[in-house]
């Protein structure tokens, strides 16, 4: 028996174009499960997804026209209930095999033709049998049920179905969009197969108003692309579709010259490409007039309304000129062109509006405001939050620079909040902090303050750029921890995968500027000094909660850039909660030091130091010579007189990496203390000493990182 291609396709009203791409990918991926589950697509097979406005389709290659008869065994019951004293079948083997379908003509050979096993204590009866594969018109039935059930649907329609005169009432269905197209094809053959009110045939429709034909015939299953692109004038593949808007926005933009380019958004092409079926770039413009306006108000505008692609020159500058992706390609598109500049003339005007009447009032007018704002209903208003980061901010900024940071923080944190009551953040409050940066060059305000308002939102979100300067950054800091602290504080803790006040983003953001700025802050003073700042008995105790919420995010942050579990414990369980600065350094000694011939020997004498140590937690780093008795502990204890300055000094300089590496050179006087020394003496004064010695020898080797977290 040979296989044969299999296409499906969905046929309905216009899809969300935000879900489509999930939406095809699901699909065609839960079809393809269904049917390997069933036994009707061999190893081989491939699943192509297809994706467009109006339709779901999946191509899956070497589908069977009937599964594999499949031997099954079965487990019935044990011996011991099944057969009586003489091995005849009991009623209760009797009805069993009944319910199988078993034929009981000849009740001995029936019986006979049972396996016995053992089954755990006792022996116990087993049925096999030859069970009959799936044929594909049952298997593609269930699998498409299946498919549509399982689909990430955003929300739900429920419509009604066209009434069928010959069955009482109005039948209703629920799906993302109304279906009215079933296509199904085993090669050339159709399966019939029902789904959502529609019966599967070997017909679709192609393009709204430049189809060649209507419906579109498909002969087979192989052929539904090139058929719905020549016939049907539809890119069906998803894939296709981006990669042509691609290029032709390339070659568009080239056209115009000058280094153009449209502006890079993914998610914005992705959208694009679910609107339309075949796409037809062209190239429109407004009056420059309009670029006097922040260029991020416009792109906004362009994107999140009309899904426009800005032009941007070769100097990155927004060009009054934009990039449409039309669903039609007409012999004269200037009509089209046209539409499309009246269109965003007025958004563009209202932009241009909110951004003039909003500099009537300067930021520090509009601070007053903000204890109108409820920020939280615990927490107070967005006023008294402001007075919070206020704090923090200074605090940080006397850490950093001193008062001249401290003061320059501090406007920047009183204004940081203030474009909120801005026109243009309650039009696109995606701007929020960028407009704040632009009003205050606008009221006279110094660069370093703009950046620090501008800037105090970042990173915004993973691979987001840090603040510029160090007014950004330490009200950046600011408003992160106070958010992070104010919110644990009162319980609103992430759960799974809530995080509706992003406190995981949050908290990294903190964390990558303590570790990638360098900055000698501890995370346990700023985190101490935060909830310092907040009303007495506004907040519930909670910061080792949120020492322990920090430690996991610098763990995972840590681990994605490539540093094993085994390192990135060692480096952090040496330097707990204070500067992560020099992190990336300690974690590049660490590395470099696993790499010793001698590290998994030090690893596990450090483990077993420790080990000691914890039975004698008040022993101190004190040696008397004239206590060593034993060879090996004389020769370590001269080792660590010879190499711990050098290690130190190194250590002083910030050169972990040489630290580690000299520290190394005790690997065989450590060894041979231990093989030679009993550490737990019965005298106390020597088990002292000993144990004076191996806390010295502790300390100095961890240091850098807790090198026992190396020992496997």
């Amino acid at each position: 028996m040979t296989t044969k291609n299999l296409l499906i396709e969905l046929f309905v009203e216009e899809l969300p174009p935000k879900a489509l791409k999930k939406l095809g990918e699901a699909f065609a991926t839960q079809l393809a499960d269904q049917l390997r589950a069933l036994g009707l697509i061999n190893g081989d097979s491939v699943t192509t997804a297809f994706a467009s406005p109006r339709r779901l389709a999946a191509h899956i290659s070497h589908v069977w026209l009937k599964a594999n008869d499949k031997a099954v065994q079965q487990k019935l019951m044990p011996v011991a209930v099944g057969l009586d004293a003489a091995g005849h079948a009991t009623p209760a083997l009797i009805k069993k095999l009944q319910a199988l379908g078993v034929d009981l003509s000849d009740p001995v050979a029936a019986v006979a033709s049972l396996k016995r096993q053992p089954d755990g204590k006792a022996d116990a009866l087993f049925y096999d049998s030859l069970v009959s594969g799936a044929t594909l018109d049952l298997g593609l039935q269930k699998a498409l049920e299946e498919a549509i059930r399982l689909l990430p649907i955003p929300k739900v329609m429920t419509y009604q179905l066209e009434r069928d005169c010959a069955l009482p009432g109005w039948s209703s269905v629920q799906f993302v969009r109304p279906a009215h197209g079933l296509l199904a094809l085993h090669g050339a053959t159709v399966v019939p197969v029902r789904a959502l009110g529609l019966t599967a045939g070997n017909i679709t429709h192609g393009h709204r108003f430049e189809a060649a034909v209507s419906p579109v015939v498909i002969a087979d299953a192989d052929s539904y692309a090139a058929t719905l692109a020549r016939d049907g004038a539809v890119i069906a593949s998803f894939a296709e579709r981006k990669a042509e808007i691609a290029r032709q926005l390339a070659a568009a933009a080239a056209k115009v010259g000058n280094g153009a380019h449209p502006i890079e958004d993914d998610a914005l092409l992705d959208e694009v490409t679910a609107l339309v079926e075949r796409p037809n770039v062209l190239v429109c413009q407004f009056e420059k007039e309009f670029l006097d306006v922040p260029q991020e108000c416009l792109i906004l505008t362009m994107k999140a309304n009309q899904k426009y692609f800005p032009l941007l020159d070769g100097a990155g500058r927004l060009t009054n000129q934009f990039l449409v992706v039309s669903n039609i390609s007409p012999d004269d598109a200037s009509a089209v062109i046209g539409g499309n500049e009246r269109v965003v003339r007025p958004r563009l005007a209202d932009a241009k509006f909110f951004f003039d009447q909003d500099r009537k009032k300067t930021l520090e007018s509009r601070v007053a405001g903000l204890d109108k704002v409820v920020y939280h209903n615990k927490l107070g208003t967005q006023g008294e939050r402001t007075e919070r980061v206020r704090a923090i901010a200074r605090d940080i900024g006397q850490q950093l620079g001193g008062e001249v940071l401290a003061e320059a923080a501090d406007t920047a944190a009183k204004l940081a909040k203030s474009d909120l009551l801005t026109d243009m953040v309650g039009e696109f409050p995606e701007l929020q902090g960028i407009m704040g940066g632009y009003y205050a060059r606008h009221d006279g305000l110094s660069e370093d303050i703009a950046f620090g308002i501008e800037d105090h939102y970042r990173p915004r979100f993973a691979g987001d750029a840090l603040p510029r300067t160090q007014v950004g950054l330490v009200v950046a800091l600011a408003d992160k921890l106070e958010t992070l602290v104010g919110m644990f504080g009162i319980g609103n803790l992430p759960t799974g995968d809530k995080d509706p006040f992003a406190l995981r983003r949050h908290a990294l953001g903190v964390i990558r500027m303590l570790v990638e700025r360098d900055l000698p802050l501890s995370l346990r003073k700023l985190s101490a000094d935060a909830f310092a700042v907040f009303p007495a008995g506004t907040l519930q105790p909670a910061q080792e909660a949120l020492e322990g919420f920090f430690a996991e995010r610098l763990k995972g942050y840590l681990k994605d850039a490539g540093y094993a579990p085994a390192e990135v414990d060692a480096a952090i369980h040496a330097h707990g909660m204070t500067t992560w600065g020099d992190l990336p350094r300690r974690l590049a000694a660490v590395r470099a030091f696993a790499a010793l011939p001698q590290s998994a020997a030090l690893a596990a004498a450090n483990k077993r130091i420790g080990n000691i140590l914890k039975k004698a937690p008040e022993v101190d780093a004190h040696v008397s010579e004239v206590l060593l008795k034993e060879p090996a502990e004389v020769a370590l204890f001269a080792a660590m007189k010879a190499v711990a300055p050098t290690a130190n000094a190194q250590f002083e300089a910030g050169d972990y990496t040489a630290s580690l590496q000299t520290l190394a050179a005790l690997r065989e006087p450590v060894d041979a203390f231990f093989d030679g020394v009993m550490v737990n003496a019965e005298e106390l004064d020597l088990r002292l000493n000993r144990q004076g010695l191996l806390k010295s020898l502790h300390d100095a080797m961890n240091r850098v990182a807790d090198l026992s977290r190396l020992a496997s």
